[in-house]
């Protein structure tokens, strides 16, 4: 089965290369695709926080591996690719929850997106609390360790 998707959005902001960590005072601009109407971002300003769903553009089918040690520590477990977050996965598929700054005609400005300029976005969301985590998000040490400069 093959599944075609068309970017609705492109961000734009000061990030060019793709690192892992330092990404709390990057403001991102998306800017909607001359096919998506204006009206696609009604009223989007009711809502503080999104789900946006982009594409690892840049990233290779040549850099997945289905398991190993998250960043190369050495002092992380071995886990499966869909227990991480990494770029370089089989359909290279992102999604972040961000905070609404502004709209502002065709674009929106958001904080706390891990994508680079240029980055296609294929879908936003927003995000509704009744869809929230119902119980305790529960997660190994190792993960809090990795994301503690992931923010800053």
């Amino acid at each position: 089965m093959e599944i075609i998707l068309q970017p609705i959005a492109t961000v734009v902001n000061q990030r060019s290369t793709p690192t892992d960590d330092f990404w709390g005072d990057t403001i991102s601009e998306i800017r909607l695709a001359e096919h998506i109407p204006d009206e696609a971002l009604d009223n989007i300003e009711s809502f503080s926080h999104l789900e946006i769903i982009y594409y690892f553009d840049k990233a290779s089918n040549d850099d997945i591996v289905f398991s190993g040690r998250p960043r190369g520590n050495p002092d992380y477990p071995k886990v499966g690719i869909f227990v991480q977050r990494k770029k370089d996965r089989p359909n290279h598929i992102g999604l972040c929850t961000v905070e609404l700054l502004e709209h502002k005609g065709r674009s929106i400005f958001v904080k706390f997106l891990d994508a680079i300029s240029g980055t296609p976005i294929l879908d936003i969301k927003p995000v509704i609390k009744e869809f929230g985590v119902k119980k305790e998000i529960i997660q190994p040490d190792w993960v809090s360790d990795l994301m503690k400069d992931y923010w800053k």
